[in-house]
């Protein structure tokens, strides 16, 4: 019964992630993660969901729309809370071309990946070498 749980939440969050972006309810912070072979990395304190850069982005400037968002959806919350010695100060808010908002880090617009299933994928990293994890 709880991993049906479980599942259903992730599949709740998976449907408004690939709807184009989400803002998150609870407590909206920003964590580091790590793992072996990658290192430290920023991700969704809420979901566990790893965060990416685009290299085709320019600061304060999303690159990525139309097909590329539905498979990368924009992150955003109004308000970042930070942890693990991040400082909120390196996030912002950006509008996009298509009028919605996305949360940034040291300028650069943050996305999910549509590929990673559980909290700590990092199924993103390396994709096409323009899809990199966000490094502290």
């Amino acid at each position: 019964m709880k991993s049906m749980v479980k599942f259903a939440v992730l599949a709740v969050v998976a449907v408004a992630l690939l709807a184009g972006g989400v803002a998150l309810a609870g407590d909206p912070a920003v964590k580091v993660s790590k793992k072996d072979g990658l290192g430290s990395f920023l991700a969704c304190d809420v979901t566990g969901m790893t965060l990416y850069n685009f290299k085709k982005d320019t600061p304060g400037k999303s690159a990525c729309e139309g097909d590329c968002a539905m498979k990368w959806p924009p992150y955003f919350v109004e308000k970042v809370a930070v942890k693990d010695g991040l400082d909120a100060k390196n996030f912002s808010t950006i509008t996009r071309a298509d009028g919605k908002k996305q949360t940034t880090y040291k300028g650069m617009p943050l996305y999910f990946f549509s590929g990673d299933k559980n909290p700590g994928d990092t199924n993103g990293q390396g994709v096409k070498d323009v899809w990199y994890v966000v490094k502290p």
